[in-house]
This record gives structure tokens, C-alpha cells and sequence, in this order.
């Protein structure tokens, strides 16, 4: 499977068993390498396919039924509450 048809829940899943293999030392040198070239296009993979959901869930639908930007203002963001 291409790293773009990939879920990121399942690249997820293959990078944990990267991380694995890798902090268990007991691979060789160049398969260690390859693993590590892998577990950097699966941790872009998810980090665009995060910033996309990211892009999505940032919009919200007004009373018109237009989509706007989701802002989150000041007061809100530091925890305090208006009123």
C-alpha cells in the first residue's frame, strides 16, 4: 500500500512497530537505516493528514450556513470565561 493510500490511524500503527524494532538495537545497521527513511515519510504522512483535519475541524458553519474560520479569542483561549 502507497504511503497516500495509507489511514492515519494504520501509518500510525506502522511507525509504532518501527519505533519498536528500532529501540529494541537488535537489527543491523542499514535495515535500522531503512527503517528510519520509512518512519520519516510515515510521520509526514501523518503530520499532513493531522494538519488537514486540523484545516476541517477549524471551520464551523454560522447561522447562515457559511462556513467561516474558527477564531478563538483571547479571553477564551486563556482559560477565563466572559461575563
Amino acid at each position: 500500500m502507497k504511503n497516500s493510500e495509507k489511514t492515519f490511524e494504520s501509518a500510525l500503527e506502522e511507525l509504532e512497530v518501527i519505533v519498536k524494532d528500532l529501540e529494541s538495537g537488535n537489527i543491523a545497521l542499514e535495515e535500522a537505516m531503512n527503517k528510519y527513511t520509512t518512519a520519516m515519510n510515515l510521520i509526514k504522512l501523518c503530520q499532513d493528514k493531522l494538519d488537514k483535519a486540523t484545516k476541517k475541524v477549524n471551520k464551523i458553519l454560522t447561522e447562515n450556513n457559511e462556513l467561516v474560520d474558527f477564531e478563538v479569542s483571547e479571553s477564551e483561549d486563556n482559560g477565563e470565561s466572559a461575563g
